[in-house]
């Protein structure tokens, strides 16, 4: 019988052989090895600490998606976060600080969580938080950043700071990139992926896939060129629409099973780089994996969500522990309700059962 694919297995398997490659890259230069042994060495223990709570009946996720500002200077078309009002233009208020950042971040650490993903809007307008994570030695961070405010400090911070690693979206070729981010996004990712492979530093790409891009996204060449300019990772993001006007984008049940089938391709032909795919990979691991079944998402206010694309919330972070939340009414009704593991055609099921996810957290505040 074939072994069911474990997404949250081949993350981590997938960071820890990028994370070997980069020790046998690094070993004429002490400072560097030495960090990426005392990472593995940590994930390790990391690892330990979710076993041995799972066998106390608690389950603990390797990963959580922080959005540290909701501020962002892109205006890309469709997207989700700004349909849903959660990034916007202005200054942020009421944001958490950045010592309830860190306090999150020493939280996670104890408990056991490997993997913090820092999103936005765009993070990179909150270099203080960066910088924070940037001790934390023990968790690796992805910076999921549009790339336009990396500049000399950045690549230093970078340098120092090992487990952050910027993550650039990208659409495509130049073309399919300004086209929905906006004219020189392109260049100037190109010149940040350059910079970055010439300093020897790891980094990997976030596409969002849509009908109109699915082709060239997947294709050799664009992902070649990806890889001969040192990306170690690809993270395929299927486009989820939250307005009428923006339904034509979205991948359709054709377009879903191509994608697969091209993933699953590259991991066997292309292994040189990680290749994960949301929430496709989800579909063939058991079911969806947020609400703490394998990660969960703090908004830049400190609302608990399930994930970033159902922004529903009964508990903040403010109020309650780290560890609190992975146990709200809310997560915990998706986790035992089944809806998370629920047949469903293929994309977001959150989103996709959104009023169901509505009805269950009216219930639970009153």
């Amino acid at each position: 019988m074939e072994k069911e694919f474990d997404i949250q297995e081949y993350m981590t398997k997938g960071v820890e052989r990028v994370v070997a490659d980069a020790i046998k890259a690094t070993l004429k230069n002490p400072k560097e090895s030495a960090f990426m042994l005392g990472f593995a060495a940590a994930s390790a223990k990391a690892s330990q600490k979710r076993k041995k709570a799972e066998e106390n009946n608690e389950h603990i996720p390797p990963f959580l998606i922080a959005s540290i500002t909701s501020k962002c200077n892109l205006h890309c078309a469709g997207c989700y976060s700004r349909c849903n009002h959660a990034t916007v233009d202005a200054e942020p208020v009421s944001q958490l600080t950045d010592e309830e950042w860190a306090g999150i971040f020493d939280e996670a650490d104890d408990l056991g969580i490997s993997f913090i993903l820092l999103a936005g809007g765009e993070p990179m307008l909150r270099r203080s938080v960066i910088e924070a994570a940037g001790k934390r030695k023990n968790i690796l961070f992805p910076v999921f950043t549009n790339g336009t405010f990396m500049d000399e400090g950045y690549f230093e911070l970078f340098d120092s700071s090992r487990n952050l690693i910027p993550i650039m979206s990208i659409e495509g070729k130049k073309e399919l990139t300004d086209e929905r981010r906006g004219l020189g996004v392109y260049d100037r990712l190109i010149r940040n992926m350059d910079e970055l492979h010439r300093r020897g530093l790891i980094f990997g790409a976030s596409v969002t896939v849509t009908k109109e891009n699915i082709r060239e996204v997947t294709s050799d060449g664009f992902l070649k060129e990806l890889s001969d300019r040192g990306c170690k990772a690809v993270i395929f993001v299927e486009f989820v629409p939250v307005t009428e006007e923006s339904k034509d984008l979205a991948p359709g049940e054709g377009e879903r099973k191509y994608l697969n089938a091209e993933i699953e391709r590259l991991r066997m032909e292309a292994p040189q780089m990680v290749y994960i795919s949301f929430p496709g990979d989800e579909k063939g691991s058991g079911g969806c994996v947020a609400a703490g079944r394998g990660f969960f998402h703090i908004n830049s206010h400190g609302g608990a969500e399930p994930c970033p694309f159902s922004p529903y919330s009964d508990v903040n972070i403010k109020n309650t522990s780290l560890r609190e939340a992975m146990h709200s009414p809310l997560f915990t009704a998706l986790r035992d309700g089944g809806l998370l593991t629920d047949d469903h055609d293929g994309g977001c099921i959150l989103y996709e059962k959104r009023e169901l996810v509505e009805q269950i957290l009216k219930k639970k505040l009153i």
